[in-house]
């Protein structure tokens, strides 16, 4: 498969239209077609059902569309960490990061950076710590800021100094919002909504202990926003992390016993990076380094 080629069909998958993708391309659409023929002997399959008026992927159109953003992104994120300048550092920084407490931590060494080498550009994605660790793999990602319990046996790290708190987002007409912290005696048979990945809610079971067999969770989710909205309209009690943000009709109540948990700045071990990413690393450990003193 050529990128080339895959970057024509990634056109016709947006567009839904043959005729309309070879004029954005500047062919033929016999031309166009031709190719997309071409690809579907190459692979053995059926990419499109074809009509008079659109198209439309096949399960294994479908499958080829993800793993051809995949490697178009791949290929334009090779050529950026090749566009290097000897005398002035360039290039592109793939970072991921869940929604964190720590992004600030993040954005400080960011800028910091920056200072030093204005030329080099960052691309954030914003995900949990599970599919941020995927997109490393894949080589999607160069940095992942990563929120802990997660497996990072592969991977070489930096702890960051800031703690993640937890607690719920409730209504505020909710008679838990009038608490200072709540425990698992509380929340036990509440309606709860949990985050996604099974490893912090295996942390957050350990947390209501006795109290584990009594959790009903009704939905989880990813992102604390599109969780605040399911709270707001009294489904129930969001059970996440404190952030710097304000969610109108709904209060943040702590844990107790109080619970925390730590975060991580990890890249993949015996990997070549590119000069920016490898300038980045440093200044990460000089930055850490650094705060440590400060606190000493």
């Amino acid at each position: 498969m050529e990128l080339r080629v895959l970057n024509y069909f990634l056109m016709v998958t947006r567009e839904e239209n043959i005729t309309k993708a070879a004029s954005l391309l500047h062919l033929t659409q016999p031309t166009l077609s031709r190719q997309l023929m071409q690809l579907e002997e190459e692979l053995g399959v059926q990419l499109f059902t074809r009509s008079k008026h659109r198209i439309v992927l096949t399960d294994d159109g479908m499958l080829l569309r993800r793993r051809a953003e995949e490697l178009v992104s791949l290929a334009e994120k090779t050529k950026e960490e090749l566009r290097h300048q000897e005398k002035e550092l360039t290039g592109k920084i793939c970072i991921g990061s869940g929604e964190l407490q720590s992004s600030q931590f993040l954005a400080q060494l960011i800028t910091a950076f920056h200072e030093k080498h204005p030329a080099v550009e960052f691309e954030l994605y914003s995900g949990h710590s599970d599919n941020i660790k995927e997109r490393i793999e894949q080589g999607l990602l160069d940095v992942g800021l990563l929120q802990e319990p997660v497996d990072i046996s592969k991977y070489d790290f930096l702890r960051t100094p800031m703690k993640e708190q937890w607690g719920i987002l409730v209504s505020k007409d909710c008679p838990l919002a009038q608490q200072e912290t709540v425990t698992p005696r509380d929340l036990a048979g509440v309606p709860l909504i949990l985050p996604q990945r099974e490893s912090v809610q295996n942390e957050l079971s350990h947390w209501f202990g006795s109290y584990a067999d009594q959790i009903h969770s009704f939905a989880n989710g990813n992102l604390q926003y599109n969780m605040a909205i399911l709270a707001r309209n009294h489904l129930g009690c969001v059970v996440t992390i404190r952030l710097d943000c304000r969610f109108d009709g709904l209060e943040f109540v702590p844990l107790s016993p109080k619970l925390e948990t730590g975060t991580v700045l990890v890249w993949k071990k015996v990997q070549v990076f590119s000069p920016a990413t490898t300038a980045f690393l440093e200044e990460a450990k000089e930055y850490l380094s650094g705060m440590k003193e400060d606190v000493n």
